[in-house]
């Protein structure tokens, strides 16, 4: 399958009329509503820089467009102390018959590291969010024992797979700073809670430069897996790979088919894609420049 995307520009940028949009529109997700309306999942940062996820109405027409956003975010910071403390993001949502399962990616600031990141599971019953636990979802073990970061779920008739974002390690740099890396492993799951772990990397790092690989995308089309994820050696870029399986990924970046602008809004950045289908074509959600603070954009292709 060859990729070629149509740019169709920003959807929106932060505002100060959303408090919890004001600086930064991150990792999105995508759920069919009905016709041409999808209930959109919506990572943002407030004045003081902390995620929340809200929720908005995306219209995929001729030209898509957000034509509602809600005033409030659906879920925020946990309790002073817990995982999630300093913001939650990245939404991942896989619907069941009674329920919808938010996985996302909870924050916590440490000492000697910026942050740590851990798996977090909310469940949406008749529009009510809960917090499944105030504990992260996935323990740490002996391979998983830094941050867990953005995952994809999905859910078929005999399993359910996650694909997530597992650090490696910590590098302290000159002047204090430090440097994470971190890049994709695979999981699966009977009831998409208790998770068996082996420690199988699904996309490792392309070259010595490369050091982050983060929030995967997965689509089944053909009989093959189809990732979008992002990745960055010097600031991120969109990345692709497929799979018969699943589990055993080729990674072909010259497949992405799409690129940054000469100027604007992703002329620097592409960050935290989404893919999804309706009808006869993919659309790809994305975040522009500096981690989302030019906004979220949208393109597509028909297939």
């Amino acid at each position: 399958m060859r990729f070629k995307w149509e740019k169709l520009g920003p959807l929106i940028k932060p505002t100060e009329d959303i408090k919890w949009m004001v600086s930064h529109i991150g990792a999105s997700f995508a759920v069919k509503r009905e016709d041409n309306l999808f209930d959109l999942y919506i990572t943002g940062r407030n004045k003081d820089n902390i995620s929340s996820i809200g929720k908005g109405i995306l219209e995929v027409g001729s030209n898509p467009k957000i034509v509602s956003i809600e005033k409030e975010p659906i879920l925020t910071k946990g309790k002073l102390g817990t995982f999630d403390e300093n913001g939650v993001s990245y939404p991942s949502i896989v619907k069941t018959k009674n329920s919808i399962y938010l996985y996302y990616t909870g924050w916590m600031p440490t000492v000697n590291t910026p942050f740590q990141n851990q798996l977090g599971l909310a469940i949406i019953n008749d529009g009510k969010v809960r917090r499944f636990s105030r504990a992260p979802l996935l323990e740490r073990d002996k391979n998983d024992f830094l941050s867990i970061g953005s995952v994809y779920v999905a859910k078929n008739q005999t399993k359910w797979e996650m694909w997530y974002t597992s650090f490696l390690k910590w590098e302290m740099l000159k002047k204090h700073k430090v440097k994470h890396y971190y890049l994709i492993k695979y999981a699966s799951s009977t009831d998409g809670i208790n998770w068996i772990r082996k420690n199988k990397i699904a996309i490792p790092f392309k070259n010595s430069s490369e050091y982050a690989i983060s929030r995967p995308t997965i689509f089944q089309h053909n009989n093959f897996y189809h990732m979008f994820f992002c990745a960055k050696g010097d600031q991120y870029k969109l990345g692709y790979a497929f799979s018969e399986d699943g589990k055993n990924w080729k990674r072909d970046d010259s497949n992405v088919g799409i690129i940054l602008s000469k100027n604007g809004w992703d002329s620097e950045e592409m960050c935290y894609p989404h893919v999804f289908k309706k009808a006869d074509h993919l659309f790809l959600l994305y975040s522009g420049n500096n981690y989302g603070n030019s906004g979220l954009g949208i393109a597509r292709m028909k297939i």
